[in-house]
C-alpha cells in the first residue's frame, strides 16, 4: 500500500511540480534554479579542429560541467548525477535542431569494502581504502561508469545507437575518480591516461574519449567582474589580474569525432550542451547509497551551453532560468531572448562604472555585430549556408587547424580565424574578446555599422587575467591533469 501511495505521489508531482513544460527546462552558477543543481550546471564548452599532431581530420567537443571544484572536496568529491541526463548536441544543417546528440548517462556503484573492527565488519566511510593507479583500483570504494548514446535526428524520439569501445565491444566505460591527493593517487597522470579511449561511433569512422575531472580551462578575474567590474583600469595589462579558478578542478565529458562524421556537407556546423533532470523528485525518508531519492516524469531541461558568457552577461536575470530552459530552434520566437544581444546592457553598464573616455557604449542599432556572432555567424568566418538565429557555437570545419605554439589568444579579432568565436579552442582568451567585441571592436573594423558608432571599440579591453594555448597541452585531452587534493599546491 505504501509502495502504491508513493507510486501515486510521484505520478501527481511529475504533473503539477513543473507545469507546462515536458521534455525541456550555463557556465559557473549563472541562473539561480542551477545553483540547486551543481551536478548539472554546465561551466563551458568548446569546439576546435583538433590540432594534435596527425588528429587534423578530427574535431573536439568538451563539455565541463560542475563548476569551483576545490581539489581538496572529499570525502565525496564530485561524482556526476546518476539521475541526470548529459547531451552535447550538433546541428550540421544551420537550422538550429539537433542532427547528432551524444547523450552520457553515468552510474555509481559502492563496493562497501568493510574492515573488521572488534569482530565486526565496518563500512569505511571513504571513498578509497588505500592507493590506486592506472593497474590497480582495488582499493577504490565507489567506482563511476558511464554509457554514450549517438541519437541521429531528434533527440527525444531520433536513431539510437550505443558507442562502443573499439578495442572491448564494451558499452559501459570507466570513469576516474576524481584527484584524491598524491598519496591515494601517486601518478595521477598516468591513471587519467588509461580512461581515454578509442570509440566506435556507429555510421562514422573511429574516435576518441574522455570523460573525468581536470584543471579548470576557464581564466577569469571571477571576483573582479562580477564586483562591478572592480578593475582600476580596464584597458590595462592583460597579465595585471590574478586567475580566480586557478585552484580549481572541472569534470569534462570529452568527444573526438570525425570531422565528416558531424559536418557531412555543410562545413560549418553548430553545437551546444545541455543536461537534464526528471521532472519530478521525491525525498525517500529512508535513503540509501544508490537510491536517496525516487525520480519519474519526462526529461526537464535545466542547463544550455554554447557561446561562453551568455547567459552570466547578455541574458537578464530574470530570464536566466527561461534561458537555461529553452532550445536554440526557439530563440528567434518573439519575447524570446533577441533583445538582449540587439540591445545589450552589458555597454551601458561599462560606461556608467568608468565614463565615457574609457567606455563609450556603441550606438548601432540594432547591434548587427553581435547578431553575427552570437545567433547567426559572421559571413565568410563561420556563417552555415543556411541561416537560421539560434545562440549556438558555430565552427567552420574547413579552417585549418593551428598548432599550439602559433595560435592567437585573440582568436578571429587577433587574425587567427581558426579561434574564437569560429569555435572556441581552451586557449582563446573569451573574456577579452568578448569584452572588445561587446564594446564594438567589429564595428571599429568597418564589418558592421560606421566606426563612429563605437568611439572607444578600438580599445583594448581586458579583465587583466590572461590566457593563451600554453597553458595546455597539445594532444588530447588537450586540459591539463586536475589538481590533487593534497599536498595543498
Amino acid at each position: 500500500m505504501k509502495l502504491r501511495q508513493f507510486t501515486l505521489a510521484l505520478a501527481v508531482t511529475a504533473t503539477v511540480i513543473v507545469p507546462g513544460v515536458s521534455a525541456q527546462a550555463s557556465s559557473h552558477r549563472e541562473a539561480p534554479f542551477v545553483t540547486e543543481h551543481p551536478k548539472v550546471d554546465a561551466t563551458d564548452f568548446y569546439m576546435f579542429r583538433s590540432y594534435e599532431p596527425g588528429r587534423e581530420g578530427y574535431v573536439t567537443l568538451i563539455a565541463n560541467y560542475i563548476p569551483l571544484q576545490n581539489p581538496y572536496g572529499g570525502p565525496n568529491y564530485f561524482t556526476m548525477d546518476p539521475e541526470a541526463l548529459y547531451e552535447i548536441h550538433v546541428d550540421n544543417n544551420g537550422d538550429a535542431r539537433e542532427d547528432l546528440t551524444f547523450q552520457f548517462r553515468f552510474n555509481n556503484s559502492l563496493k562497501d569494502i568493510a574492515l573488521p573492527v572488534g569482530g565486526k565488519n565496518i563500512s569505511i566511510p571513504l571513498i578509497n581504502a588505500g592507493p590506486i593507479s592506472a593497474g590497480n583500483t582495488a582499493n577504490l570504494n565507489v567506482t563511476e561508469s558511464y554509457n554514450v548514446t549517438l541519437v541521429r535526428g531528434n533527440r527525444r524520439g531520433g536513431q539510437r545507437s550505443a558507442i562502443t569501445n573499439a578495442d572491448t565491444n564494451n558499452s559501459s566505460f570507466a570513469k576516474p575518480v576524481d584527484n584524491i591527493g598524491t598519496k591515494s593517487i601517486p601518478d595521477y597522470a598516468a591513471y587519467a591516461a588509461s580512461h581515454i579511449y578509442n570509440i566506435k561511433i556507429p555510421g562514422c569512422r573511429d574516435g576518441r574519449m574522455f570523460v573525468g575531472q581536470r584543471k579548470d580551462p576557464f581564466v577569469v578575474n571571477l571576483g573582479e567582474i562580477f564586483d562591478l567590474v572592480n578593475l582600476t583600469n580596464p584597458v590595462g595589462a592583460v597579465d595585471a589580474e590574478l586567475d580566480l579558478l586557478a585552484d580549481a578542478n572541472v569534470t569534462s565529458l570529452m568527444l573526438e569525432v570525425p570531422k565528416d562524421c558531424v559536418a557531412p556537407s555543410d562545413p560549418v556546423i553548430g553545437a551546444w550542451t545541455t543536461a537534464s533532470l526528471r521532472q519530478a523528485r521525491l525525498l525517500r525518508p529512508v535513503p540509501s547509497f544508490d537510491k536517496p531519492t525516487l525520480e519519474g516524469g519526462p526529461w526537464v531541461q535545466v542547463s544550455r551551453l554554447s557561446m561562453p558568457l551568455v547567459n552570466e552577461v547578455v541574458i537578464g536575470l530574470k530570464d536566466k532560468d527561461k534561458f537555461n530552459a529553452s532550445r536554440p530552434q526557439n530563440d528567434g520566437n518573439a519575447g524570446q531572448f533577441g533583445d538582449y544581444v540587439t540591445n545589450p546592457t552589458l555597454p551601458l553598464l561599462l560606461e556608467t562604472l568608468f565614463g565615457k573616455n574609457n567606455a563609450t557604449a556603441p550606438t548601432l542599432f540594432p547591434r548587427d555585430d553581435l547578431v553575427a556572432v552570437f545567433l547567426t555567424g559572421i559571413k565568410t568566418i563561420n556563417q552555415p549556408q543556411n541561416v537560421v538565429a539560434a545562440e549556438m557555437m558555430r565552427l567552420n570545419t574547413t579552417t585549418p587547424a593551428v598548432p599550439k605554439g602559433a595560435q592567437k589568444n585573440l582568436g578571429v579579432i587577433g587574425s587567427d580565424t581558426a579561434g574564437f568565436p569560429n569555435g572556441r579552442r581552451p586557449g582563446d582568451d573569451v573574456v577579452d574578446i568578448a569584452l572588445r567585441v561587446v564594446m564594438g571592436k567589429l564595428i571599429t573594423l568597418g564589418l558592421y555599422g560606421t566606426p563612429a558608432q563605437a568611439p572607444t571599440g578600438g580599445f583594448d579591453y581586458t579583465d587583466g587575467a590572461l590566457v593563451n594555448d600554453s597553458f595546455f597541452d597539445a594532444s588530447f585531452p588537450y586540459l591539463r591533469t586536475p589538481l590533487p587534493g593534497s599536498p595543498s599546491n
